[in-house]
């Protein structure tokens, strides 16, 4: 009766999968990366097994190294999947079968028992954040395995080299959507109660790590993926209190959440959406409390013109001076409703045409697909979906913001659990050779059901109740302390801004068209954002060469 252990040293892009035996690194194999970013390599591991005892798969780790506790180690957990991808997808997936995928990163301690599972491959997190304080060329990893008795079982070794010059400060403007409802719901607090403020603060810090600089603002209950009809919980900043035909405004919650983005190093404001999704028909669901009590004022129920757009003629000047009191008004931006199609650009625009003279001083975009709605002049600021952004590229649209979300599932970059790390990395280098303004996403934490019928449990259901793609509704996992957990796509995305930044900074050393230069170099046909290198050696030899280039 004997169990055998097997280890292999990879990197971030490698997904391990349970029956797949991981792409290797070479035993010390040099990451390097300037300061600012985080390092992250994994160690797979396995095991065979004939014994029925457990303790005999258990093993555990050291690392030796004066980077001490600088080194960070983490479990990557495989989570369900029961809905990978829609009916219609390209060759460039992991997987299209509902199962098990890795993803959550949960805390874990060196020296800790690690156990491995008989005929599956497994995998550790580990990472090293770079700082102005690590002055040496190299620093060294020895990570050793040995079974609970002390009887070794591996060595390896992975070599840190920093780049002693700082990332520049992020430019891109990138929100990925903050559900505050969905936190209070999942933790089960009462909303705006001190516990929720806790874990909104929580997760506001987390976003900024993910290199998030703007955030949605729910000055009242977002009208996003709420079913027509329904309601999702109230998450409202603003008071209203309805006195006679009039109404007046308590901005006091609201300035406490600015106050937590302005300390999380989150500059910029998203002020949820005017009117409803699908059409800007309808106002979004408005509390107020009137003849002492509470009560919805506005909803599915509302038309976007009428008593409504009365009061956004009371509410938005009195918005907009409490948002210059805050200081916040010059990173302000505004939405009309999101994602108008073809068929709805007449409400959209009558919508628009409601609020024009309130919103003239101010920043006002909205997610798009179609590039004939833009040329109408229907939509002024575009956030356009990536698979059909190139119309706008080749109109030479200034300033143009992308975003990805679950209807890009072919040809373009994505983050699906079952998508290869690789696409969900060249993103950064797409945002930087298109000189893209914005990135937004809509599930930065969406632990709803699709429409918002009723909450999930993210760690049993990681598709919106089979309403979009695993890894499409969430980037992060709400810990049972009340932060959140990383997962693999969101160190990944971390990355990808990475090296938007390090591009940004050698264009500032050798020149943009260099750097152009330097993108397209090895391949044949030119980058865009459906057509572009996969996989992880071009990646991995772009940052070798922008590294080498500027040390």
């Amino acid at each position: 009766m004997t169990t055998t252990f097997s280890f292999r040293l990879t990197d971030s892009l490698e997904k391990v999968l349970p029956k797949r035996q991981p792409r290797a690194m070479d035993d010390g194999a040099v990451l390097s990366g300037l300061y600012g970013e985080t390092l992250s390599f994994q160690l797979a591991y396995a095991c065979a097994s004939d014994e029925y005892d457990v303790p005999s798969y258990l093993f555990r780790l050291h690392a030796r190294s004066s980077l001490g506790d600088r080194i960070r180690l983490r479990k990557v957990e495989l989570v369900p999947s029961s809905f990978p991808c829609y009916g219609k997808w390209d060759d460039d997936y992991l997987t299209t079968e509902p199962g098990l995928l890795p993803d959550l990163l949960t805390p874990l301690s060196l020296d800790e028992p690690i156990k491995a599972i008989p005929a599956q491959w497994r995998s550790l997190w580990i990472d090293v954040p770079l700082d102005a304080g690590m002055t040496e060329d190299t620093y060294s990893i020895v990570l050793s395995a040995e079974k609970l008795d002390g009887t070794p079982l591996w060595e390896g070794r992975v070599d840190i080299r920093p780049v002693p010059l700082a990332l520049p400060e992020q430019k891109l403007l990138h929100t990925e959507w903050f559900h505050a409802d969905c936190l209070a719901d999942y933790y089960k607090v009462p909303v705006f109660s001190e516990a929720h403020w806790r874990v909104i603060d929580n997760f506001m810090a987390s976003a900024a790590s993910h290199g998030v600089n703007m955030l949605l603002t729910p000055v009242f209950t977002p009208p996003l993926d709420t079913a027509v009809g329904g309601e999702r919980t109230t998450i409202q900043l603003v008071d209203v209190v309805k006195e006679g035909d009039g109404y007046a405004f308590g901005f006091g919650k609201l300035e406490r959440w600015v106050r937590l983005c302005q300390r999380n190093r989150i500059p910029h404001i998203e002020i949820s959406h005017l009117f409803t999704q699908w059409g800007a028909q309808f106002a979004p669901k408005i509390m107020a409390t009137a003849d002492g009590r509470e009560t919805r004022i506005f909803g599915w129920d509302t038309p976007a013109t009428g008593e409504y757009a009365a009061f956004l003629r009371s509410f938005l000047p009195q918005l907009k001076e409490e948002l210059k009191r805050l200081g916040v008004f010059e990173n302000a931006w505004f939405h009309i409703s999101d994602e108008p199609h073809d068929h709805q650009k007449s409400t959209y625009a009558e919508a628009k045409a409601l609020v024009a003279d309130l919103l003239a001083d101010c920043k006002v975009v909205d997610a798009l697909s179609s590039f004939d709605v833009y040329r109408e002049g229907i939509v002024d600021k575009p956030i356009v979906c990536i698979d059909h952004i190139q119309p706008f590229i080749d109109a030479g649209v200034d300033r143009l913001w992308a975003y990805n979300c679950c209807v890009q599932a072919v040809e373009v970059s994505n983050r699906f659990m079952a998508m290869p790390s690789a696409r969900n990395r060249i993103l950064g280098v797409l945002l930087y050779l298109y000189r893209m303004e914005g990135f937004l996403h809509w599930g930065f934490n969406f632990y709803n059901a699709q429409y918002s019928v009723r909450p999930i449990d993210p760690y049993r259901v990681t598709d919106a109740g089979e309403g979009f793609p695993s890894g499409d509704p969430f980037l992060v996992y709400p810990a049972p302390d009340g932060t959140a957990y990383d997962s693999i796509r969101g160190m990944v995305l971390k990355e990808a801004l990475y090296d938007l930044r390090a591009l940004e900074l050698l264009e500032a050393r050798i020149g943009r068209a260099k750097v152009e230069t330097l993108i397209q170099e090895g391949v044949q046909e030119k980058i865009t954002f459906t057509q572009y290198p996969k996989g992880w050696e071009y990646i991995d030899q772009l940052r070798k060469k922008m590294n080498g280039m500027l040390r």
